[in-house]
């Protein structure tokens, strides 16, 4: 009974955090670029150059997504490409992270979608917009999709 109650609180806080993230002006088109509605890129393996995130950008990322990890120290990070040109102040970002979570049933592969704001073509900060694993890891998937991004596809 504890665990159904559990996972039913998860999955309400997964969508109000997935309402709160769409809301907040993240929405992107088809084809990658801003929607009239918001300022953000989507950072999509589908278009355009990519290139390795440095090791800076990766700080700024793991200091979003940590705060939502039970020993962010032991964390095992994969990470996806990113656009080598972006011209908008932010963009959504997926990958995934191997880590224990707060919540045992949600432990080791877990994917996160953060919005990572952009400073002279670089990422200088990041906003964590959703973490899951275990059942609930398809609906941060299903998120990144919604911005053309797969962090499935993270190495």
């Amino acid at each position: 009974m504890q665990d159904t109650k559990f996972l039913t609180i998860a999955a309400l806080a997964a969508g109000v955090a997935l309402s709160a993230f769409a809301l907040s002006g993240c929405a992107t088109t088809s084809t990658g670029t801003a929607a009239a509605s918001g300022s953000n890129a989507t950072a999509s393996s589908s278009g355009g150059p990519q290139r390795e995130l440095t090791p800076a950008e990766k700080k700024a990322i793991i200091d979003s997504v940590s705060p939502s990890l039970r020993n962010p120290a032991s964390a095992k990070w994969k990470w996806n490409t990113f656009p080598s040109v972006v011209t908008e102040s932010s963009v959504n970002y997926c990958a995934t992270v191997d880590a224990g979570s707060p919540y045992a049933a949600y432990n080791g592969h877990q994917a996160y979608i953060v919005e990572a704001q952009m400073a002279g073509g670089h990422v200088t900060g990041a906003v964590i917009g959703l973490i899951a694993g275990g059942k609930d890891f398809a609906i941060v998937t299903t998120m990144c999709q919604k911005y053309g991004l797969d962090p499935k596809t993270a190495s």
